[in-house]
């Protein structure tokens, strides 16, 4: 008996020990219930909109669709993870200031120096700690949408060029183009 007990303890104790600890950061930034009107009336779902970033330069945003929160959430980060992008930081910031738009919504994001922090808002905010900026200003204009906003800063970092991709670019060295 007390044999049995040990086995089903060690049992226990080796499926607590497999759980993988992911580097991946997950943050939920928004979830909405949407309604459709059909034949029979109003059929409820949910949608979530989710960011993951591994905090050391690669960002994803995703967008699920489900009649619970929780499935919505899974297909938002499976969507999430597919659309990764990598983020050229400079330091501990952006290289230099750039502007993207995403439907109605605007984002502006500027190189900041030390010490600053990450000066954003709501879902811009979220993006750029899991892509691991630690220092950068920001201002998000026209659209509120926490969707917009998100996919405006993605697309705002996608644009981003490092100091040797434009010297290489331009068929010239970085000390070249530097000077």
């Amino acid at each position: 008996m007390e044999e049995q007990k040990k086995r089903t303890r060690r049992k226990r104790e080796e499926v607590k020990k497999e759980a993988p600890v992911s580097e991946w950061k997950e943050r939920v930034v928004q979830i909405r219930r949407v309604t459709k009107v059909v034949k029979g009336g109003k059929k409820l779902s949910f949608r979530a909109v989710v960011v993951v970033g591994n905090s050391k330069g690669t960002v994803g945003v995703g967008v699920g669709k489900s009649s619970e929160v929780i499935g919505a959430i899974q297909k938002a980060v499976a969507e999430a993870r597919k659309s990764t992008i990598e983020v050229p930081i400079f330091k501990t910031t952006i290289p230099h200031r750039i502007e993207a738009v995403s439907g109605a919504g605007k984002v502006v994001l500027k190189p900041a120096s030390q010490g600053t922090g990450v000066i954003a808002g709501g879902a811009v905010r979220a993006v750029l700690e899991l892509a691991g900026v630690e220092n950068i200003l920001s201002k998000s204009l026209g659209s509120k949408s926490p969707l917009n906003a998100a996919r405006a800063t993605m697309n705002a970092l996608n644009s981003l060029r490092t100091f040797q991709s434009v010297a290489q670019s331009r068929g010239l060295s970085l000390s070249g183009m530097l000077n």
